[in-house]
């Protein structure tokens, strides 16, 4: 057994455990009836939910059954959450008494009425208030990722004007769509996407970029919604580069050749979308003689993710030439602080998505959290360090949970000014 498995065991059992402390102190002062009856539904709830921990990541690898099982699963899961909850709370609240506890408990040899009727009742009392209290939160997460599972089609357009130095005349006023993190392989509404599709196409976009994770790992998923995605077309073209998830790195394959063949179906199929992929290259867009660079790198690994992308041969050739603007799709936004900003400062633009927002989080003019902001210092949304912007799109699409809370998917239109 791998040290990882008997620490998630572990942590189960220690979940597992407090929220059956919180629901029994919870039910203490119901009657028999009514007791017996809501701690048997609990126990049935937990039963699924630990069943749950197992089938969502077997079938996230292979293939769900049906998407009705793919949803009960999902909903199990955000009860597991919702019971993280309850047990972070119980434990901290046993943290927090552990010293009072014991300091009552040596000044007991001292003078033992402290240990008396009294403080027994106000400890219970307070006990089972902190235990209805965790439930109380514990489940209201839990609604509120099954309310977010109402959102996982909900594109909200984002529109933003960014000021670019030196963008030449017939670039002004240039309207580019932006998408990301399709995960094609999560859909089951192909009506839905299509719906996102049309509200990209009715801002008439001068240009798409799409920038990476197409699919979860297998080319075959994009199969069903090449269609829709054919109808995406711009004028000056619809650009793409790959993602962390393209490479079909988290799929077991039986060999690297089907591995690789994977990886030149995915490529094709984005070929026969219309689609140019951009892999670790540029290409000039021209109006009017006038040109800008665009310029697509492969997917640029960071925090333990595969390293596939190249700076130097991406913009290779352009050092000889006389652009003064240039714009990177790179699918890791973490490429902007580590690289881009300390070696291509010439790079004016650059386009990322790959966070998602976490799909959960707050996001709401003027303030936005989530948790994934403690692992990627741009997240969401325009950033702007001297000359240089970064643009993080929040992902149009979903993996793992089937849902959005608080962060929606986005559909980004940028103006150049």
């Amino acid at each position: 057994m791998s040290k990882q498995l008997l620490f998630f065991i572990l942590f189960v059992i220690v979940v597992e455990y407090y929220t059956f402390v919180a629901v029994r102190t919870a039910l203490r002062n119901t009657n028999s009836s009514l007791h017996l009856w809501l701690f048997f539904f609990y126990v049935i709830l937990s039963l699924a939910t630990l069943w749950s921990l197992y089938a969502f990541p077997h079938w996230g690898r292979t293939a769900w059954p049906s998407p009705t099982l793919k949803y009960i699963v999902n909903i199990l899961i955000t009860v597991f959450l919702g019971q993280v909850l309850i047990a972070a709370i119980m434990l901290l609240t046993d943290v927090v008494m552990i010293v009072p506890n014991v300091v009552r408990f040596f000044l007991s040899f001292r003078n033992h009425p402290a240990g008396g009727p009294t403080d027994s009742s106000r400890l219970i009392g307070r006990f089972t208030f902190i235990s209805q209290t965790a439930l109380l939160i514990g489940g209201a997460l839990t609604s509120g990722l099954v309310y977010g599972m109402s959102n996982r089609y909900n594109y909200k357009l984002r529109r933003v004007r960014i000021p670019i130095n030196g963008l030449p005349d017939e670039f002004k006023g240039l309207r580019i769509v932006q998408i990301s993190d399709i995960h094609s392989g999560s859909f089951d509404d192909p009506e839905a996407v299509s719906q996102g599709v049309a509200a990209v196409m009715e801002e008439k976009p001068d240009l798409i970029l799409f920038t990476g994770d197409l699919v979860n790992g297998r080319a075959t998923e994009i199969v069903p919604y090449m269609e829709v995605f054919k109808a995406l077309k711009a004028p000056m073209g619809v650009y793409s580069v790959l993602g962390n998830h393209d490479y079909g790195d988290y799929v077991s394959w039986p060999s690297e050749e089907a591995k690789m063949k994977n990886l030149e179906q995915l490529k094709q199929h984005q070929a026969d979308m219309g689609w140019r992929l951009l892999t670790n290259e540029h290409v000039l867009l021209e109006r009017n003689s006038q040109q800008i660079a665009l310029i697509g790198i492969e997917n640029w690994g960071a925090r333990g993710f595969t390293q596939y992308g190249d700076m130097k041969k991406a913009v290779s050739g352009l050092e000889k030439l006389d652009i003064s603007v240039k714009i990177l799709m790179s699918h890791d936004p973490s490429q902007w602080d580590a690289q881009v900003r300390k070696d291509y400062q010439d790079i004016n633009l650059t386009l990322s998505g790959h966070t998602h927002g976490m799909q959960f989080g707050i996001d709401i003019p003027g303030f936005k959290w989530s948790p994934v902001e403690y692992f990627y210092k741009e997240w969401a949304g325009l950033y702007q360090k001297e000359h240089q912007y970064l643009y993080v799109n929040r992902g149009y699409g979903f993996i793992g949970y089937q849902g959005r809370l608080g962060v929606l998917p986005e559909i980004t239109s940028i103006e150049l000014v």
